[in-house]
């Protein structure tokens, strides 16, 4: 399976590098692993909802240049679906066992991601109605995506 996780922002402090690095150490036992950052739009301290929207229609050209052709995308976003960690794997695995081999989830930038790229997705997702920061929400993405292989193959892990 080859899973690519395209993010709006790079990371930037070490630790968060250092995590990320493990947890795509990790995945590559059971997946070819791409991390594709975007640059985050450049914004004023109070941008205007119009400077906002031209962030947001820049940063959606970048996703869409980065989607790889044929990906089944994950959209993650604050209304999309929770799933347990036990059913993120059954929906990998039943991905699998339909063929899909190409999995893209994308994560936005701080304002959000715009409706034109939700709608590319097969699934929204969403880890919780909580906030949080765009670094470490892309480590626990990782995370949960290293889990959900772990559950797949029946480890202690998941423990």
């Amino acid at each position: 399976m080859n899973v690519t996780l395209i993010t709006v922002g790079r990371l930037k402090e070490k630790f968060f590098i250092d995590a990320a690095y493990e947890y795509i150490k990790r995945l590559n036992a059971y997946c070819n692993i791409e991390v594709k950052p975007i640059d985050a739009a450049k914004l004023p301290s109070n941008p205007t909802a119009s400077e906002i929207e031209l962030a947001l229609k820049s940063e959606s050209e970048k996703i869409l240049k980065a989607i790889p052709k044929g990906a089944t995308v994950i959209t993650m976003c604050v209304e999309g679906k929770q799933f347990s960690s036990e059913e993120l794997s059954s929906k990998l695995q039943e991905f699998k066992l339909n063929g899909i081999s190409n999995i893209c989830f994308i994560i936005g930038g701080s304002y959000g991601i715009l409706e034109e790229i939700k709608a590319k997705s097969t699934i929204k997702m969403s880890m919780s109605k909580m906030t949080f920061p765009h670094r470490l929400f892309q480590i626990m993405l990782l995370e949960q995506i290293y889990r959900a292989f772990k559950i797949e193959e029946g480890s202690n892990y998941h423990k």
